[in-house]
């Protein structure tokens, strides 16, 4: 089974919560609740309401950015973009329980996030998405090979998870890089019906 993430996204189909709910009850088990440009007192009460859903699931859920909130609420861990708060400092923060992620686009990036006590890091885009603003380079699976193989060569072992327009096609040979999950939010969320669109992608055998 592949290991997936599943990324909060509103539409004008459903709300952050309902889209959630659609991944767990497809089978994902790994929820990033990530509501930009929202007001804090909105993404606590979303959090509040998911929490108890991913418990019934089995599943984690992480806020992306919020890292006081995290803490709180006692989620299990958080993802942090370039902008949000730098990885040291959240896991100062948090200490050695929660999950913390950190968005990579280029090996140095990795590395950083590795000294600083990153859990895992999502590397992309893999290709060009509307659901991110600020976009840094495309990487696609060459991207995907080359920074694999500079952390293996530099003994960097840190889980990778691949994001950023994936569509089902790409899995196989994204996985085939070496990456150990994929993130996704709009090629779920587009699909006809998306519960059954997270079962499909969980099926795929590598």
């Amino acid at each position: 089974m592949i290991s997936l993430q599943f990324i909060t996204h509103r539409t004008e189909k459903y709300s952050y919560l309902d889209s959630a709910r659609m991944a767990l009850e497809g089978g994902c088990k790994w929820i990033q609740l990530r509501m930009k440009e929202t007001p804090l007192e909105e993404v606590e009460a979303v959090a509040v309401q998911l929490k108890p859903i991913c418990k019934e699931h089995e599943a984690i859920l992480i806020l992306d950015d919020h890292v006081e909130l995290a803490k709180k609420l006692e989620v299990d861990g958080v993802h942090l973009g370039k902008t949000d708060m730098p990885v040291a400092e959240a896991r100062r923060l948090l200490g050695e329980a929660f999950i913390i992620g950190g968005t990579a686009n280029t090996f140095e990036d990795v590395e950083m996030h590795y000294r600083a006590g990153a859990d895992y890091v999502g590397i992309g885009p893999f290709r060009f998405t509307t659901t991110k603003k600020n976009l840094s380079p495309v990487l696609g699976l060459e991207g995907y090979s080359s920074i694999l193989s500079q952390m293996q060569q530099t003994g960097i072992e840190l889980p990778v998870v691949a994001i950023g327009g994936i569509t089902f096609e790409d899995i196989p040979a994204i996985i085939r890089t070496g990456v150990n999950g994929i993130a996704l939010s709009g090629s779920i969320l587009q699909a006809e019906n998306p519960i059954e669109e997270t079962r499909r992608i969980l099926s795929i055998s590598i």
